[in-house]
């Protein structure tokens, strides 16, 4: 049997095979994007906001003590189970999760801008929340000035 196109019979394999091939990549894409965001992230993964979140202005930087005194209750309320008391990362819930909850006293924290530190918390990852729908923006840059008093 000749094709029309008179190039000659087509085995059967190849046919199936040019079939089967875009399904598969289409299938193996659909797995690594389904599965990817469930893998551990690892202590090496850095969380980096994105470069406009260094941008953000902090409204509450005129009044850093009396916003930092009201982000300390928050914390209190929600961060230390996770971050601990003194925002070292040791709390006790946190000792199961990957990654591990910052360290919030470090330099690597302490040196990112107040908008960087608001989109995080903001955002989240992993097993930490998103604050966005949790908390109101004024209660996440109470939160932010009060990072700032962790030493």
């Amino acid at each position: 049997m000749t094709p029309r196109n008179g190039r000659g019979p087509i085995d059967s394999t190849k046919r199936r095979r040019r079939r089967v091939a875009p399904l598969f990549a289409v299938v193996c894409l659909g797995v690594v994007s389904f599965i990817g965001p469930c893998l551990p992230l690892t202590a090496q993964d850095a969380w980096v906001a994105p470069a406009s979140a260094k941008t953000i202005q902090n409204p509450k930087a005129g009044d850093r003590q009396a916003s930092a005194a009201k982000g300390k209750k928050v914390f209190q309320q929600r961060c230390t189970v996770c971050h601990g008391s003194h925002g070292k990362g040791d709390g006790p819930g946190g000792k199961a999760l990957t990654p591990k909850p910052a360290n919030l006293t470090s330099a690597r924290v302490q040196n990112q801008a107040d908008g960087e530190l608001f989109w995080k918390i903001s955002n989240g990852r992993g097993p930490m929340v998103s604050w966005q729908l949790i908390l109101p923006e004024d209660d996440r840059w109470n939160l932010v000035n009060f990072l700032r008093t962790l030493k």
